[in-house]
């Protein structure tokens, strides 16, 4: 059987109320519920949706996951998809650590006197949300719009602090990208990695400034004022999220281009000594080529010749050498 909670004028009456009760109490005008179904059922579904009418489309959505974060509207009530964010770690290693974003589905009906919520599986904990109703008692007079409030508070910090641990996870790339040895092979793969959460965050919080934004205009309208101030305040979480996950997509494009900056300027390093190296190479090798060659020329087959040869080889590889050094290219 679903979670159920009643609040009543205003006060926490009931926490899990027995289902046959919860569902007479839907019709009740005194009493405000809700309802969390986990992993529901077709006929569950249908049997809250004759209760309170809700649209068959509504309750499609909600029954597959994966639907884009949305508030639809319909003549008896709306439909909210929303998403929780975590952060996890895919290495031990603390310059090697890239971010590794996970989603949590949540699905919410909005009627007159009744917020049910729909969850996939118990990955998204209502713990949070629990706590932000209880830590707000004064405001259960509000109605179904407290509960949501709840819901959204604890959603949409999940989204800053995802957005701020990426911030971090970013910085320390920077630092890999800067160090004077850097893991190239880590770098890139940590790179394409926070690039791929970041379109993800962008693709989950994008959508969401329009939810808070539509709920805050119709809590002004329905003159809302005790919670207009905490539907400002979460409009102003989404729009820094959506600002800050901007910014950061811009960065980690810029951390990219740096590191195949900073690639490239090491080859060129590579073949510049490569190419000194061939070059002082080459001087001895031309000096024996010379004294090799099948001719009548002084000293040869002579000691003296010898110690000539290899203080010509030794004297013009010092020169190129300290002329390299000093254009800075060994």
């Amino acid at each position: 059987m679903p979670r159920t909670r009643l609040y009543r004028n205003g006060v926490l009456e009931h926490d899990d109320v027995p289902w046959p009760e919860a569902l007479a109490l839907l019709h009740d005008e005194t009493a405000l519920l809700w309802i969390d179904y986990v992993a529901p059922t077709q006929a569950e579904l249908d049997e809250i949706g004759g209760a309170l009418s809700l649209h068959p489309l509504a309750i499609e959505d909600a029954l597959h996951p994966h639907q884009r974060p949305k508030l639809d509207r319909y003549d008896t009530h709306q439909f909210l998809a929303a998403y929780l964010l975590l952060m996890g770690a895919d290495a031990e290693d603390d310059a090697a650590k890239t971010a590794s974003l996970r989603r949590y589905e949540i699905d919410a009906f909005i009627t007159e006197r009744a917020l049910i919520t729909v969850r996939p599986n118990e990955d998204f904990s209502m713990k949070g949300v629990l706590e932000r109703w209880d830590g707000h008692p004064d405001l259960a007079t509000c109605g179904v719009n407290f509960l949501l409030w709840g819901l959204l508070d604890v959603v949409i910090d999940s989204h800053f602090d995802t957005v701020q641990l990426l911030d971090e996870a970013i910085e320390r790339l920077e630092d890999d990208v800067l160090d004077p040895a850097p893991h190239i092979r880590t770098i890139q793969a940590s790179s394409y990695r926070l690039r791929k959460d970041l379109v993800l965050l962008r693709r989950l919080t994008l959508p969401m400034r329009d939810v808070v934004s539509s709920l805050l205009r119709s809590s002004a309208e329905a003159g809302g004022s005790r919670l207009l101030p905490y539907y400002q305040d979460l409009y102003d979480h989404v729009l820094r999220v959506t600002d800050w996950a901007e910014s950061l997509r811009d960065l980690v494009s810029t951390v990219i281009d740096t590191n195949m900056t900073n690639q490239s300027n090491r080859m060129n390093l590579v073949m510049k000594k490569v190419t000194s190296w061939a070059a002082i190479i080459a001087v001895p090798t031309l000096i024996t080529g010379f004294f090799g060659q099948n001719l009548t020329f002084p000293l040869i087959n002579t000691v003296p010749g010898f110690w000539v040869s290899c203080a010509l080889m030794v004297a013009a590889s010092a020169v190129l050498y300290l002329q390299f050094r000093r254009r800075d290219w060994l």
